[in-house]
């Protein structure tokens, strides 16, 4: 039984804290209202005087064009290594506007550090109320203190001064100019931003023009060092230039060479030609060598010379040959008509070795020919080879030459192109130096504003009121997640995990004493009673099927007001039926105190005790009928007393003589009391402070029941500020259900 109502508290917990519950941060805002609007409101009366004591501050602005296609006289980016074309020129010249040299030239021109928005010593010499409180004090503690480090004043020199001031005035400057570049285009913004609207206007323009002055000055100061820099070097080379062409006119001198191309190339023409007769004789060389080596062997007839191919093949033999052939035919012919002694047959043999004795001398007088023709040959190739070589060292002789003369020649042209380079760019540097073309030019000069374009006192103004009211409403959630007190219905049942069974608005009195004890009966405080009837009436609807007779009331702490709760309660139930009043706190009793019965009057305990009897203890009330039993002496063992069998047996007892008893119970953190008592009992009424007792506390008294099994009726919220709850809409649908309204305004009215 315990297990499964602790599972559903812990559910009903756990599923509260699982979402996001937007009207309890509206019920919040809305309890907070007043103070968040306060809060608001005061933030931005405290905004409003702070922006009108500011002093406020103009913009004005001027539009510069930056050209980057300059009027260009001779190439002058070639002098100065400009190139307009890419990204970074115009990015350097926005660097170059926000220069601290450009912001110097301001200063110098407009002498800055004379005004009083730019100069130091008077900035210093307006001091604000908190700056005069700080040296007050300061000098009240030199003056008291006089042990204490002080600090030594440096006197410093005019010049030392006029530098400070003038730093400053530069610093102030920077500070109060913006460079804006307009995207997509060349122009640039300049915006200045200070307390004088005319003086603003005028740095602004002076700023543009220092630009110009400043671009042009550094061109004229580059084309200076430019033609500074070209005629010192034109001079060493013009120097080099003279050497070189001295060089190769004493070569020319020396070598006594005139076209030394022109006998280079008879040089390599001849020994071309030499080199093809070397080769054709080396060839017939060759040629004649194998043949020679024969003839000369000394083992050759004169029949194996002949067979020869190059003897063979000689015009001269084959004519002897085919003569040789033509007798020998002649011989064969006639041989067969003449006998060898015939005239004509001794004829033809002469003939023929007429014609043999003449190729035998052929052979020979052809063997002396090769043999002279490989004689000369050996000496026409040995003779090409001697011309050759000479050949070779001439060429040899003249490509070197050659090779001195084109060095010195190149070394000639190279100085003589230099100088006239540089010769023609001094030329340019010179005329360019007269002509005076700007980079940039004003497109729309600075105005003078005739509003203020800072502090924007509206917009401030309501920033400040919405950033409050934000500021305001967190705040608000902030301690509604901070306060662990219990103040609402959605509270009971967020936090607890409980029904409300009714809320006891707060009755004013005196603090130190408690709320009339006849307060319920008081005609004047119909709301206070409505209350507690309807505390009467959630009860008997809760318990509809099964009355409960016996009803404990307690709280998680003491100052709760439970007894008030229990005596009320008990008033409203007796005017129905019959209620017996049950003080069972024996620790700290207060049912006696608020009937005041006396001290000694017996009660609880002394039944339990056995002193007294039962009919001693009870005191009826004539005004509500409700019979009071009040804790009595207090004994010195309260838990083992209410723990007894007699206790129950005395609680069953009433049942039979009461209609409903009502028993006032300990609170549940103090001691275990009010968990002993509730055995006996069939209803819990849990009471709760309002906005005060932590939930973790009462969460922590209800669990005690829950883990004996016993069931808490409800909670009732007690002491209720009902106007601010009114207010914050807590118990609005609480009070329209039960018309606690009605009686509001009735109450008002009386």
């Amino acid at each position: 039984m315990s297990t499964s109502l602790n599972s559903e508290l812990g559910a009903k917990i756990a599923s509260s804290s699982e979402f996001v519950d937007f009207s309890q941060y509206i019920h919040t805002i809305k309890r907070y209202a007043l103070k968040i609007l306060s809060l608001a409101i005061l933030i931005t009366i405290l905004v409003t005087l702070i922006v009108l004591s500011m002093t406020p501050k103009y913009i004005a602005k001027a539009s510069l064009l930056i050209e980057s296609d300059q009027a260009n006289v001779l190439s002058i980016e070639e002098v100065y290594g400009l190139d307009a074309s890419k990204k970074e020129y115009y990015e350097t010249q926005y660097e170059i506007l926000r220069s601290r040299k450009i912001a110097e030239k301001v200063v110098r021109k407009m002498a800055l550090q004379k005004h009083q928005l730019f100069n130091q010593d008077m900035i210093e010499a307006q001091k604000s109320p908190l700056q005069q409180i700080k040296e007050n004090v300061s000098t009240w503690a030199k003056e008291q203190f006089p042990f204490l480090p002080q600090n030594e004043q440096v006197l410093e020199t005019e010049i030392e001064r006029e530098a400070r001031l003038f730093g400053f005035a530069v610093t102030q400057l920077r500070r109060a100019v913006t460079i804006t570049p307009v995207r997509n285009t060349q122009v640039v913004t300049i915006s200045v931003e200070i307390a004088d609207p005319e003086l603003a206007a005028l740095i602004a323009n002076t700023v543009g023009e220092i630009y110009i002055e400043n671009y042009l000055e550094a061109k004229l100061d580059m084309t200076a060092k430019a033609t500074t820099w070209l005629t010192d070097r034109l001079q060493g080379l013009r120097t080099n230039l003279v050497q070189a062409e001295q060089r190769l006119t004493e070569f020319y001198e020396r070598e006594q060479v005139v076209n030394i191309d022109g006998v280079l190339g008879l040089a390599s023409d001849e020994l071309q030609q030499l080199t093809g007769q070397l080769l054709n004789a080396q060839n017939a060389l060759k040629r004649s060598e194998s043949v020679y080596e024969q003839i000369n062997s000394g083992n050759a007839s004169l029949e194996e010379l002949a067979s020869l191919p190059e003897v063979l093949n000689h015009p001269s033999i084959q004519n002897v040959k085919r003569e040789e052939v033509t007798a020998e035919s002649k011989v064969s012919e006639l041989g067969e008509v003449y006998g060898p002694k015939h005239p004509r047959m001794i004829a033809a043999n002469a003939e023929l070795r007429s014609v043999r004795e003449s190729l035998n001398n052929q052979i020979r007088s052809l063997i002396a020919g090769i043999n002279t023709e490989y004689l000369s040959a050996q000496n026409k190739v040995k003779i090409l080879e001697r011309s050759m070589n000479t050949a070779k060292d001439d060429f040899r002789r003249l490509s070197s030459l050659e090779n001195q003369r084109k060095s010195l020649q190149r070394e000639v042209d190279i100085n003589q192109q230099m100088y006239n380079s540089f010769f023609t760019r001094l030329k340019e540097t010179s005329e360019i130096g007269g002509f005076e073309s700007a980079n940039a030019r004003l497109l729309d000069a600075a105005e003078i504003p005739t509003v203020p374009a800072k502090p924007n006192k509206t917009i401030i103004v309501v920033a400040a009121f919405v950033l409050s009211l934000g500021f305001g409403t967190f705040l608000a959630l902030v301690l509604d997640a901070l306060d662990s007190g219990i103040r609402s219905v959605d509270d009971v049942e967020r936090k607890l995990g409980q029904r409300l069974l009714g809320i006891i608005p707060w009755q004013p009195h005196k603090k130190k004493d408690n709320l009339d004890v006849r307060h319920f009966f008081d005609t004047s405080h119909h709301m206070f009673s409505e209350a507690v009837r309807t505390l009467r009436t959630s009860l008997q609807l809760l318990n509809i099927d099964k009355p409960s007779k016996t009803i404990l009331v307690t709280s998680s702490v003491p100052k709760e007001g439970k007894s008030t709760v229990a005596v009320n309660l008990a008033f409203a139930i007796g005017q129905l039926n019959k209620v017996l009043l049950i003080d069972t706190d024996l620790r700290r009793p207060a049912i006696a105190k608020l009937f005041d019965l006396p001290g000694f009057q017996p009660g609880i305990s002394n039944v339990l005790a056995g002193t007294h009897a039962i009919e001693e203890c009870i005191v009826t009330d004539e005004q509500s009928g409700v019979d009071v039993i009040c804790a009595g002496t207090i004994p010195p063992n309260p838990q083992e007393l209410l723990a007894s069998n007699k206790f129950k047996d005395l609680m069953k007892s009433f049942e039979d003589k009461y209609d409903h008893i009502i028993v006032d119970s300990a609170p549940t953190q103090a001691v275990s009391d009010a968990v002993v008592v509730s055995s006996t009992c069939d209803s819990l009424v849990y009471v709760v402070k309002a906005d005060s007792t932590s939930y973790k506390v009462i969460n922590n008294g209800l669990s005690r029941f829950m883990e004996i099994g016993h069931r808490v009726d409800g909670i009732v919220l007690n002491q209720v500020d009902l106007r601010r709850a009114k207010k914050s809409g807590d118990y609005a649908g609480f009070y329209d259900q039960y018309g606690y309204n009605s009686y509001s305004k009735e109450s008002k009215e009386a």
